[in-house]
């Protein structure tokens, strides 16, 4: 898995596509929470459950199925009405790429057994053919070491930098084009 700081620093860079003024602040912390919620399926080796089981780690939680549901049953509970100057259904899209990007991140990973994209449907995992992340231990003490730096140097270099461009990019963009403006 990618850490949970790197999963947040991916949800920024996609909320410059969405921002608005006026949004409302908890719509931003929502998503931050969202980009690491599927992480914890790792409650499940607690109860038994093992790493390659539908209920596993990067199994259900980490699928593109849940992720759209997840988004759907928050913007019905909170955001039926939008967000500000988002309307609901950019709310939902935005929730459900935040939530998705979790799992396509862990995907570039080079350890664990893939991400079941497709649960409940299939368990079938999948990596992409390029995997240049370091994957994080599950656990936060693990994460404390040398090797938390060297996994933080390379989420760096393949998630944060690439985040800042591209949100950069979209930004400069969207203000080129005048789209920044509430409403």
């Amino acid at each position: 898995m990618a850490s949970a700081p790197t999963h947040i620093v991916a949800a920024a860079a996609i909320a410059t596509g969405f921002y608005r003024p006026l949004v409302p602040r908890h719509l931003w912390l929502t998503a931050a929470a969202l980009a690491v919620a599927p992480d914890l399926d790792v409650i499940s080796f607690r109860f038994g459950i093992s790493y390659g089981d539908l209920l596993g780690h990067r199994g259900l939680t980490h699928s593109l199925p849940v992720a759209a549901v997840l988004s759907g049953l928050l913007v019905l509970w909170r955001y039926r009405d939008g967000a500000g100057p988002l309307p609901a259904r950019q709310v939902w899209l935005f929730l459900f790429l935040v939530t998705a990007s979790h799992g396509i991140l862990d995907a570039f990973t080079n350890g664990g057994l893939g991400v079941a994209f497709f649960a409940p449907f299939t368990g079938e995992r999948f990596f992409f053919p390029v995997r240049p992340i370091e994957v994080s231990p599950l656990s936060v003490d693990r994460f404390l070491t040398g090797r938390g730096l060297a996994i933080l140097a390379s989420e760096a270099l393949w998630v944060w930098i690439p985040a800042l461009v591209v949100g950069s990019a979209i930004l400069w963009y969207r203000r080129r084009r005048g789209s920044l403006r509430p409403g």
